[in-house]
């Protein structure tokens, strides 16, 4: 008979072993998650029925996109050639990969976070892939099944969105799960390394720290607040900044309701300081990446907005304002109020990623 458990790693930091813990796989459902998940399955069957290719997940998760499965850590061929024994070091990437196959409407960006490693020492290299162990990961191995709200795909309009908002809200009032404390993201668009630690980003959470083992195995060490507390509306965004001589690392978050943007750095002792936010926005832009100099913050206000209110009218909350004339903003440094933000007009220029030389 198949396990019903499968293996979380864990890190003791004090012995410097991996600690494997297992957890239960599906456990037994009460009444009332077999209400919801017939509820759920209504929603699916009935309200999301049926699909368009765009967001229908038989369509997008096929062929080279097909969800792949961990793979332990796993010695590589070398097929010609030979590696050098000085040659140390490891190359990591992330990406979504739903761990569930969804039952609904489905978007690329929604799959958990799953790492992929190659780690080479000693003239031998290593391959491993593992699922950042978010608490929404933890949360559905539990259940036995996807079932939290998503950002994108969640939100594509009509009854169906307002069905899964209210299952949502309903599953947290009776304790099904708790984002309000732990979030709700998937750690799966980026890694970034500061104050010498690893994380798996995405900006609807708050970072997962992670850690390399000797033996070529991905660990997740857990979710990081850096002291700024960690309800739902704590997060960041996937690409922080770091200034390598002061060791200051500096995020922003967005919100859809105002303040609609905040910065804030962290110190190089890990501690988050004050936000700072930018009163000068008065809707929720997609700012996705943001520029950093020695003196400045660099970043956009574009054509394309998150909008709640469009979900009212049965279409996604994802908008492109054409009359809307992009702009530059930026923002010292070191200010302590966005008074100093000077915008500068970009007509048609939409920028999602941002890099400028550190002058």
């Amino acid at each position: 008979m198949p396990s019903n458990t499968s293996s979380i790693y864990s890190y003791d930091k004090k012995s410097n072993t991996k600690v494997v813990v297992e957890i239960q796989e599906k456990k037994q459902q009460s009444l009332l998650t077999t209400i919801f998940y017939s509820l759920d399955d209504f929603v699916s069957n009935f309200l999301d029925s049926p699909l368009p290719p765009s967001i229908d997940p038989h369509h997008l998760l096929s062929g080279n996109f097909a969800p792949v499965e961990e793979l332990p850590p796993t010695a590589c061929v070398v097929v010609e050639g030979s590696l050098p024994a000085s040659l140390n070091g490891a190359y990591i990437r992330n990406g979504p990969n739903p761990h569930f196959f969804p039952r609904g409407p489905y978007h690329p960006f929604d799959g958990d976070g799953m790492l992929h490693s190659i780690t080479i020492s000693g003239g031998r290299a290593t391959f491993c892939s593992r699922y950042v162990k978010t608490y929404k990961f933890k949360t559905e191995a539990e259940n036995g099944r996807a079932f939290f709200p998503s950002p994108f795909s969640s939100c594509h309009g009509g009854l169906a969105t307002a069905a899964s908002f209210l299952l949502a809200v309903a599953r947290g009032a009776f304790g099904q799960f708790d984002p309000s404390a732990n979030g709700f993201g998937t750690a799966n668009t980026s890694l970034a390394c500061f104050n010498g630690n690893l994380y798996a980003l995405c900006e609807s959470d708050l970072p997962y720290q992670i850690h390399l083992a000797e033996d070529g195995d991905i660990i997740t060490l857990g979710r990081c607040d850096f002291g700024g507390g960690r309800g739902m509306t704590k997060r960041m965004t996937a690409h922080p900044h770091s200034d390598q001589d002061s060791g200051e690392v500096f995020a922003f978050k967005c919100n859809v309701f105002a303040p609609f943007l905040t910065f804030f750095k962290i110190d190089s002792e890990g501690k988050r300081g004050s936000d700072l936010t930018i009163s000068s926005m008065k809707r929720m832009a997609c700012v996705h990446d943001f520029g950093l100099t020695k003196r400045f913050i660099v970043f956009q206000d574009v054509q394309i907005e998150m909008d709640p209110a469009e979900m009212v009218r049965g279409r996604t909350p994802l908008v492109c304002h054409r009359d809307k004339v992009p702009r530059v903003g930026i923002l010292p440094r070191e200010a302590a109020d966005d008074g100093g933000v000077v915008w500068i007009e970009t007509p048609g220029l939409n920028l999602f990623h941002i890099t400028v030389r550190k002058a």
